[in-house]
């Protein structure tokens, strides 16, 4: 592939992900401003990861040398941060990815010289998901050390983990350059190689497109081209209601729903057609929302908000059985990011959609970033769906996820019993009556004055995050402790502090946001003096982080109480297992 292609392509990912084209800058670069977005009058303010090298929050938001440059290092700051070193690595091995990043960051700051220490550190930032800053740590490494293959190397995967892969491929050149017998090194990047041209070559295919996914596989079934034969059948898979008309629409049961699931349990498989009845008639729910879904907790019903699940099947089993199925006196909201990273994605998303096509006003399923064709590719949903179900069911699932609402307004229909909120100072109250604001990475706050009038307006059928800034925001912000806005961790999106979030919930009458999107060591957090609710629903998060998970249930006055839970057993198939991007030594 010619350098030309490979900037294009570049810009064209890049596009997809922040709305514009994000180069990756040299610590002195100005960062580039968002241009006016045809969509939306507020886009996300983009900063290249590589602004943060050497560089933290400081109190009041601005950017900050984090470590003294012209430091005069001792032979006992060596020492020193050594023992650190050593300690920090015990607790990465241990899973304790925010000790070993505080421990590693102590031990810079005795020798900020060390590469290894930002190399290590960078790692850990890595584990939680903080791409934009391991970057940054990553290129900090090869400045100490030109030569240092490892740091060349994690940098390439966190650019890939923020679907940057042709930033990727110079650093794992770069890498197997310094070591040219490395097989991982290799490895990945001829994967990397192989995701860029297969991007290539289906958007090459896809010109011309004016149908959408949906569209060919009602008109497959209407020819009659995905019919079932219900004697074919497995014994175990149970099927919802059948029409006489073999090309009529099926209709769905409580017990096909949870047979469906206790099926999926011990490896049943589902036909093709009835998994389509299920996207469709998901679909067919999800259409009429409005992008902001407003909801009212009627007297006597609970509400239950959860987290990414992100193809942890039997986690989600587990959950189920905690929080009790969907009825007419037990909501639940789905928070985002049900596929990828976990190797059971399709039964998670099935069981998501089946229950929001039996219950569609008590189940309801908020847009995740995962729910997004480019981290499909990369993060293993896509591998995983063509592989059980068929490439046509993959692109049906991908033109719903656009249609998925991307935020629920949760509504209390009682008075609380109690001024207080989850913080230090009184709720927030709408005509008396608390009600939160939730989506899946965190409010549009780019720019203050965002409505929630505005927030439901919003176009989302057939647009990916990039094509519009809000839309960005809403599924890949993280909130910080520092005042104000700052550039985010991931590389993607933006940070936005206490006071962003309290004046936002103020002007919108919202007693708190409740998110995910963010992996929290208690499987929730209560930030932002209790305006930033955080609630994570994956227990070791992909089999390696070591922490709990939870979900959070709303009564009908408002009240929120918090559930923990704990990983569960499941087969011996590991994470990312159907990845395109990643290989198997990779992240």
């Amino acid at each position: 592939m010619s350098d030309s292609s490979h900037e294009t392509l570049r810009s064209e990912l890049s596009s997809i992900i922040t709305g514009l084209e994000s180069p990756l800058a040299s610590p002195s670069t100005t960062p580039p401003t968002a241009p006016e977005d045809d969509y939306t009058p507020f886009p996300s303010p983009v900063l290249s990861a590589t602004r943060l090298a050497g560089l933290s929050l400081g109190e009041d938001g601005e950017l900050e040398e984090e470590v003294d440059a012209d430091k005069v290092i001792t032979e006992e700051d060596k020492t020193k941060a050594l023992e650190l070193k050593a300690q920090a690595n015990k607790a990465f091995a241990a899973k304790e990815f925010n000790k070993s990043i505080d421990l590693y960051t102590r031990a810079i700051a005795l020798n900020p010289k060390d590469s290894t220490f930002w190399n290590n550190r960078a790692m850990s930032k890595a584990k939680m998901e903080e791409h934009g800053a391991a970057i940054s740590d990553a290129t900090k490494a090869v400045s100490i050390n030109p030569s240092y293959a490892k740091a060349y190397y994690r940098r390439g995967l966190s650019y890939l983990a923020i679907l940057r892969p042709t930033d990727s491929v110079p650093d794992l050149k770069k890498a197997l350059s310094i070591e040219p017998n490395n097989r991982v090194i290799r490895e990945q990047l001829n994967t990397v190689v192989k995701l860029i041209r297969r991007i290539e070559f289906e958007k090459a295919i896809s010109v011309g497109d004016t149908e959408t996914a949906s569209q060919r596989c009602l008109a497959l079934i209407e020819s009659g081209a995905c019919t079932l034969d219900p004697a074919s059948a497995a014994s175990d898979m149970p099927l919802p209601t059948l029409p006489s008309d073999p090309l009529a629409r099926y209709t769905p049961t409580k017990e096909f729903v949870q047979g469906m699931i206790a099926s999926f349990k011990t490896g049943g498989k589902i036909p093709k057609r009835v998994a389509w009845e299920i996207i469709l008639g998901c679909k067919e729910q999800v259409e009429k929302e409005k992008s902001l879904v407003e909801i009212e907790i009627p007297e006597g019903v609970t509400c239950d908000i959860i987290g990414d699940t992100h193809g942890q099947f039997f986690d989600v089993c587990n959950l189920l059985s905690m929080t009790s199925p969907p009825s007419e006196n037990h909501y639940l909201v789905f928070n985002g990011d049900l596929v990828d990273r976990g190797s059971w994605s399709v039964e998670v998303a099935l069981t998501a959609f089946a229950y929001k096509w039996l219950y569609p006003n008590y189940v309801f399923i908020n847009r995740g970033n995962h729910e997004t064709n480019d981290m499909n590719k990369v993060y293993g949903f896509e591998g995983e769906c063509k592989a059980k179900l068929g490439e046509m069911t993959f692109k049906l699932f991908a033109d719903v996820f656009t249609m998925l609402p991307l935020a629920v307004l949760l509504s209390a229909s009682l008075p609380p019993t109690s001024p207080k909120s989850e913080g230090s100072k009184p709720a927030i109250l709408n005509q008396g009556k608390r009600r939160f604001f939730i989506c899946h990475g965190g409010p549009p706050v780019s720019k203050d004055g965002v409505t929630l009038e505005e927030v439901s307006q919003l176009e989302r059928f057939g647009r990916q995050p990039g094509q519009e800034g809000v839309i960005c925001e809403m599924l890949w912000t993280d909130p910080q402790e520092p005042i104000g806005r700052g550039p985010s961790k991931r590389g993607v999106g933006l940070g936005f502090g206490p006071d962003v979030t309290r004046r936002w919930c103020a002007l919108n009458n919202v007693t708190a946001v409740i998110r995910s999107h963010e992996v929290r060591a208690d499987g929730y957090a209560i930030e932002h003096d209790g305006l930033c609710i955080t609630v994570f629903s994956c227990p070791n998060y992909c089999d390696s982080t070591g922490n709990k998970a939870a979900y959070i249930r709303m009564q009908a006055n408002g009240a929120l109480s918090y559930h923990q839970f704990d990983a569960v057993p499941h087969p011996d198939v590991k994470p990312m297992a159907y990845s395109s991007g990643f290989n198997q030594m990779g992240f």
